[in-house]
């Protein structure tokens, strides 16, 4: 009997030491890998599709799980081919049922290549169906040099706009949008709740586009497609921060082009807005992914040896001034240009208005002003807009497009004396180059003119664009 116990410890001491040696060589699973496949597709099931992107990512074992054919046959069916009747072309092993409630019962994938019910999905859902609405996107607005049908593109999709803050503990809150306002080259989006964290507490905001899909019920939605169109870290995010107005209940910062309203005397986040441009903004709201953003082929302008200025002539500017509801100025000014010789501090000077052509001085519809909104309150911000301007080049194709927040302040020297009143300036700084303008209010009217307007683009952008090296 000792013999025999002696026997089973030692081949149960052999079985363990062979399992840990094993074990050494595969690598650890983690908990949720150790359960049955039926059981992860089961919990699979019950994810959308900007969910299975996500955790698609991970490793490989859960990027086969995430594209099983039957995981997004099913998401294709209840949320695209509701009561749909496929009629297969040839014969197949595997037929699919008639109504799509029999393919929700648990039937069994028709034979197709592997990925098709996925791509079919994006193709219908996620907006990856490109020629069906790249048709709309090649009708071209003479004014502006944009897609004429974005707003509609849009509305037709039913884009809406996510804000989520991460805080540095705890949960990941989303925000859905408060108001939507769409002007001639962009969409400003504005998030006012009274869930807001303190700004000291949030770590990041990111900006998603999201399409919504909409259930029997009407007042009923389910998360959609999710494309991120930026990440704001809000670590820069403090007292410090660029101070673009402020009345008697709120200041508002700047967040990397995002406008952050906080309550005076607090810390809490009263709202955000944000301004986007119409550039792309269509493929960028449905082809990006929650977690990364889209980025399209970049557009160069054909090469050109024989123009010894190519690349400094031919531009088309669109300038828009507005704020959250309304514009407060307008226009579009054709061929300009830099001489070679003019080219100064890296830069390329683009003259629209010019303060010594009072012909071309512009008059503005209104005073420049934020207005916001927030849980029953409401105020205006003096001296505060925004900008949203669209530079074209020769070939009339978009070169430099921006929407970004500016401030007016005091002009530290009037450039112009043909008006008696006071003068200031708005200006935009970014890494592609400069705008400034001078602006003056008259004494009489009390009216804002636009007396001038430059542009100065840096060479890199210039050289990069046109293949030349200024």
């Amino acid at each position: 009997m000792s013999k025999q116990k002696a026997t089973i410890s030692s081949k149960l001491e052999l079985r363990r030491t062979k399992g840990e040696k094993s074990s050494s060589k595969t690598p650890k699973q983690c908990l949720i890998q150790r359960l049955p496949l039926e059981v992860l597709g089961k919990i699979l099931h019950y994810l959308d599709a900007s969910s299975l992107f996500c955790i698609s990512h991970v490793n490989k074992f859960f990027n086969r799980l995430a594209n099983d054919d039957i995981i997004w046959l099913k998401l294709y069916v209840s949320e695209i081919g509701e009561g749909k009747v496929w009629r297969p072309k040839g014969p197949v092993e595997n037929t699919v049922p008639e109504r799509s409630a029999a393919v929700l019962a648990g039937a069994e994938v028709p034979r197709r290549a592997p990925g098709h019910w996925k791509r079919r999905y994006l193709k219908e859902r996620a907006g990856y169906n490109v020629s069906e609405w790249l048709r709309d996107l090649r009708a071209i607005s003479p004014y502006t040099g944009l897609p004429s049908q974005t707003e509609s593109l849009l509305r037709k999709r039913r884009v809406l706009w996510e804000l989520t803050v991460t805080p540095r503990s705890g949960r990941e809150a989303a925000f859905q949008q408060s108001q939507v306002h769409f002007f001639q080259s962009s969409v400003t989006v504005c998030w006012s709740h009274s869930r807001w964290p303190s700004c000291r507490q949030v770590a990041s905001l990111q900006v998603h586009a999201v399409v919504r899909v909409a259930l029997a019920c009407p007042s009923l939605q389910r998360p959609g497609w999710r494309s991120l169109l930026g990440s704001f870290d809000a670590e820069a995010l403090s007292e410090r921060s660029p101070l673009v107005g402020h009345d008697a209940l709120v200041k508002v910062l700047v967040l990397q082009g995002l406008l952050v309203g906080v309550w005076r005397g607090t810390t809490s986040i009263a709202f955000v807005i944000a301004c986007f441009h119409f550039h792309r903004l269509v493929e960028r709201s449905l082809l990006g992914s929650s977690i990364c953003p889209y980025s399209g082929a970049v557009n160069k302008a054909p090469f050109d040896d024989i123009d010894p200025e190519y690349g400094l002539h031919g531009y088309t500017l669109h300038m828009v001034l507005h704020n959250t509801v309304a514009e407060i100025m307008s226009g579009q000014f054709s061929q300009l240009f830099c001489r070679k010789a003019q080219i100064q501090n890296g830069h390329i000077e683009l003259v629209a208005i010019s303060r010594a052509v009072l012909s071309q001085h512009t008059p503005l519809t209104g005073n420049i002003s934020l207005p916001w909104r927030c849980e029953g309150l409401e105020g205006t911000l003096e001296n505060c807009c925004l900008m949203s301007f669209t530079l074209l080049d020769e070939a009339l194709q978009p070169f430099w497009c921006l929407s970004y927040p500016v401030h007016l302040a005091p002009a530290k020297k009037p450039g112009a004396y043909d008006y008696d009143g006071e003068h200031f300036s708005l200006s935009c700084l970014r890494p592609e180059g400069r705008v400034a303008m001078e602006l003056v209010r008259t004494e009489r009217q009390r009216q804002l003119f636009l007396i001038d307007l430059r542009l100065y683009v840096g060479l890199q952008e210039v050289n990069r664009h046109f293949g030349k090296s200024y």
